[in-house]
């Protein structure tokens, strides 16, 4: 380990110098590390001179895999200290879900089970569970996500929204018409006004727009007058009751997809998840208690 601590700060710094001032040791002490490394995985790591010493291709490629490691053993070792008798549940979410549903239940589970720290982050598309760390997922859509079970949370019920001087200028009241509008896009649901036209019985080519990468930045844009937006009714109830927003379309019942709790299905129990799944059943069954009351969305 303390070899591999020289060869990252070694390449991050580009001196044996900085290298011994970081890891407090001497330059000498340094550069017999490396040659520990160097012998002990029997493939040179550098060239050298007189004067330098320098990383070759191969093992700048190395040590950016052994950084990733040294990071991943630093943020599991913290987790360890701030919760040294209990699990870990390492959840990724989407940040408006997150933020908007699961957020203002959290705290009913984490009362429940003080010894299990829960640790969030932010993920806005399936990935390999084998290479990430972990133990589940809030996943939109559709059941698509392959070698995983699935905790369906919520169905997301969407209506198309603009600011009241977007809403202006709509020639009719058509779909053609709504979709004569800027639109704009989420990245990850690049297809999501097709969808809601096919749910409303209808084909339309969307024209492309704007690209966000999160409804945040999305339900702003839409405020100051880029366009029309299609969003979730829970994350625009606020925007819509004070009139930043106006509904442009009569029907907000349309979902395209429903939120699911997501892990490997062929992974061991694992206790905190377990208890985290069945939390979850209560939730969808109403019977915890949360901050934030869901609604349908108001129509116009």
């Amino acid at each position: 380990m303390t070899a591999l601590r020289a060869l990252e700060s070694f390449e991050r710094t580009g001196s044996v110098t900085q290298t011994g001032l970081e890891l407090g040791v001497s330059q000498s002490a340094v550069s017999r590390q490396l040659r520990v490394l160097e012998d002990h995985l029997d493939t040179p790591l550098f060239t050298r001179d007189r004067k330098t010493i320098r990383l070759s291709l191969a093992a700048r490629d190395y040590c950016t895999q052994v950084r990733a490691a040294l990071e991943q053993i630093g943020t599991a070792s913290l987790r360890l200290k701030a919760n040294p008798r209990g699990g870990q549940l390492n959840i990724a979410m989407l940040p408006a879900f997150g933020v908007r549903w699961l957020a203002p239940r959290l705290p009913d589970f984490v009362e429940r089970h003080p010894e299990f720290t829960v640790n969030l982050s932010t993920r806005l598309k399936p990935f390999d569970f084998a290479s990430e760390p972990f133990h589940g997922a809030i996943h939109f859509g559709q059941r698509d996500w392959s070698d995983v079970a699935y905790q369906e949370l919520m169905r997301e019920y969407v209506v198309p929204v603009a600011s009241p001087k977007v809403a202006h200028t709509l020639r009719g009241s058509t779909l053609s018409d709504l979709f004569s509008l800027p639109l704009l896009h989420l990245d990850t649901r690049p297809d999501a006004w097709e969808k809601w036209a096919q749910a409303l019985g209808k084909d339309i080519e969307c024209p492309v727009g704007m690209l966000f990468d999160q409804f945040a930045s999305m339900i702003q844009a839409a405020i100051h007058g880029m366009g029309a937006a299609l969003l979730p009714t829970y994350l625009v109830e606020n925007e819509l009751e004070d009139g930043r927003l106006v509904a442009l379309w009569p029907e907000s019942e349309t979902s395209i997809g429903a939120y699911y709790f997501v892990w490997p299905i062929d992974e061991p129990n694992y206790q905190p998840r377990d208890l985290f799944v069945d939390w979850l059943r209560q939730v969808k069954g109403g019977t915890v208690p949360h901050t934030f009351a869901h609604q349908t969305g108001p129509s116009t």
